[in-house]
């Protein structure tokens, strides 16, 4: 974290490039705040296929991540054709969930556009709860 409380890029070892496509901007002609999200699940999903897994085959049958909540401090505003790095990091695995955190840099610069994280349960869907994270998931999060 830089000296302000605000996410660094050297806060980060994964990256993710997005491009601001047209049907993302709103009526003031800025990136909505809902595409924000979109952006990250993007990154988060990237983030977990570059660990070796996938959301679809992950651990045991009928388990895995899901999303309890999400913050994002909009910094920037952000418009058609810009592209932007996306940063993700794990900084935290519990017992049943973890937490990612995200950064969003106008590409190739250190300006940020918006930063944020989500909590993410390890959900049993059959059972619908949260259980414990397998090892071999809690290895591709902590050493991926």
């Amino acid at each position: 974290m830089s000296d302000l409380g605000k996410p660094a890029r050297t806060d980060f070892r994964f990256w993710w490039s997005e491009t601001v496509r047209w049907g993302d901007m709103d009526a003031m002609n800025h990136v909505n705040n809902s595409v924000y999200f979109k952006y990250l699940e993007s990154a988060r999903i990237g983030y977990f296929e570059t660990r070796g897994w996938n959301t679809r085959d992950i651990g045991p049958a009928g388990q895995g991540p899901v999303v309890v909540s999400q913050t994002f401090n909009y910094r920037r505003q952000l418009h058609y054709p810009s592209e932007m790095d996306i940063g993700v990091a794990c900084p935290e695995i519990r017992n049943r969930s973890f937490v990612l955190t995200y950064a969003i840099f106008r590409k190739g610069t250190d300006e940020l556009i918006g930063d944020g994280s989500s909590v993410l349960a390890w959900l049993d869907y059959g059972l619908g709860r949260a259980v414990e994270i397998p090892a071999e998931v809690r290895d591709h999060l902590t050493h991926g």
